[in-house]
């Protein structure tokens, strides 16, 4: 009998693992999670840091091959900045479009990018601008 209760113990607890397991709510993907202001800041400030560093570091490994000392470190690490920038632009762009969902739950625009009614076959029939034609007259 002793050799039954603990392998039933272990099916209960098994069991009791797995009914807890299902009802845990399933983790939010990366992309969803809510960032505060000063993570996305840090963020920023390392992407920014890291296209100047890799930059530099380019630039001052082909001067060192090359034998042009300043010229080639100041373009890439003016290029480095400008990657930065544009990270982190890109960065704001998708805080602010997961701070702002559209209707689909994809940006300002929803899926398509675009304002209701823009560019589409009915748009004359939902801002009402083309009344004459709307009845087929």
């Amino acid at each position: 009998m002793s050799d039954q209760d603990p392998k039933r113990k272990l099916d209960d607890l098994d069991a009791k693992l797995a009914a807890y397991k299902a009802g845990q709510k399933v983790g939010k993907a990366h992309q969803e999670e809510h960032y505060s202001q000063a993570n996305v800041a840090w963020r920023m400030v390392t992407e920014m840091v890291a296209g100047l560093g890799i930059g530099f570091g380019i630039g001052f490994g082909l001067d060192a091959l090359l034998g042009t000392k300043p010229f080639l470190m100041v373009v890439f690490a003016l290029l480095g900045v400008a990657a930065g920038i544009k990270v982190m632009l890109r960065t704001a762009k998708e805080v602010q479009a997961s701070m702002n969902p559209g209707p689909a739950g994809t940006g300002p625009g929803g899926a398509t990018g675009k304002s209701p009614g823009e560019g589409d076959e009915n748009s004359a029939r939902i801002t009402g601008a083309d009344e004459g034609k709307r009845d087929g007259d």
